[in-house]
């Protein structure tokens, strides 16, 4: 692979291999992100890792624009795919160090034994890992009994399962949605958006399937990138849950003029979930952190946060009025 043409290695890149087979096949690339990630916590915080994370996204968007002006150069095609590499590899990286933080485990692999397996199965799931709205009265009663709860959300992460949805929140998300129509984008399996049509939402999930290697979408998650969907469906609320840190698609949501609200569910940590560029940037939605909706997202290990974006109608108003 290493001396693959890099349309090849490209190709590779976009089947979302894992940070195993990235080392496999660039041993010394992923030698150097581990060397510069070590440096980067080794006074026993992680403070610095968003800058980090960061400044390699933005180059990579800046190779992009050079590769696609200058097409057929590939000097600057080689330059893109080692890039795109080295930021594959750092968000790995920074994910199975935040799981070994979170669970003391640093190699092999991380299971529940047959109680705590059979317990966290009955308090979270239908069947398998089919997600269920879960009870607060039982979960505060439960919860507390595992002593393998840390190894709960590395587990089921690679399922493309980040959180889990309290049947409290259910009703706080359904009521604040109230009559208007409702998208949901970037939602994975669709739990949400079927816990919430259940209740009585007027609501669409949607997704781009760019995350094949680890969701299974089902039939009733629409196969559409974000931008399309907002425009196609105009929606009035927007929800999204967990969001891609540093994505492309969550500025189309603030530019979209039929969207009020606009609902995030993600990590308090802002290097793990969220454009927070684009959060701070734009000016029509007044936002805030509803703390007593961060409570009803489960397990409150992962420090959820749910935020809140409420169009600025004077904002709005005084933008679409000629002086």
């Amino acid at each position: 692979m290493k001396n693959e043409h890099p349309e090849k290695v490209l190709k590779w890149l976009q089947t979302k291999p894992s940070l195993k087979n990235l080392g496999s096949e660039f041993p010394e690339l992923l030698e150097t992100v581990r060397c510069e990630l070590a440096e980067i916590v080794s006074e026993g915080s992680n403070i610095k890792l968003p800058e980090y994370l960061k400044r390699m996204t933005q180059q990579e968007h800046l190779i992009k624009k050079e590769f696609y002006c200058r097409r057929g150069d590939k000097k600057i095609a080689t330059r893109l795919v080692k890039q795109m590499l080295r930021t594959r590899m750092v968000h790995l990286t920074i994910k199975q160090h935040l799981i070994s933080e979170a669970t003391g485990i640093e190699k092999g692999k991380v299971r529940f034994n047959i109680l705590n397996g059979y317990l966290a199965q009955k308090l979270l799931f239908v069947d398998n890992l089919v997600r269920k709205p879960v009870s607060l009265f039982w979960f505060r009663l439960i919860w507390p009994l595992l002593w393998q709860k840390k190894m709960l959300m590395p587990l089921v992460q690679p399922e493309g399962i980040y959180c889990f949805y309290s049947k409290e929140l259910i009703d706080e998300l359904t009521e604040l949605i109230g009559e208007r129509n409702c998208l949901e984008i970037a939602a994975g399996d669709g739990t949400l958006s079927r816990f919430l049509a259940d209740s009585g939402v007027k609501i669409l999930a949607t997704d781009d399937y760019s995350w094949q290697h680890e969701v299974k979408y089902p039939v009733d998650v629409e196969n559409i990138d974000a931008q399309v969907a907002l425009r196609k469906y105009t929606p009035e609320v927007v929800l999204c849950s967990w969001p891609p840190a540093g994505n492309r698609f969550e500025q189309q949501v603030f530019k979209t003029k039929s969207v009020e609200l606009y609902i995030v569910i993600g990590s308090r940590h802002r290097f793990a979930a969220g454009n927070w560029d684009t959060y701070a940037s734009q000016s029509t939605f007044e936002f805030k952190e509803d703390k007593r909706l961060c409570r009803l997202v489960l397990p409150p290990e992962l420090d959820a946060v749910v935020y809140i974006f409420k169009r600025n109608f004077k904002h709005f108003e005084a933008a679409s009025c000629p002086e």
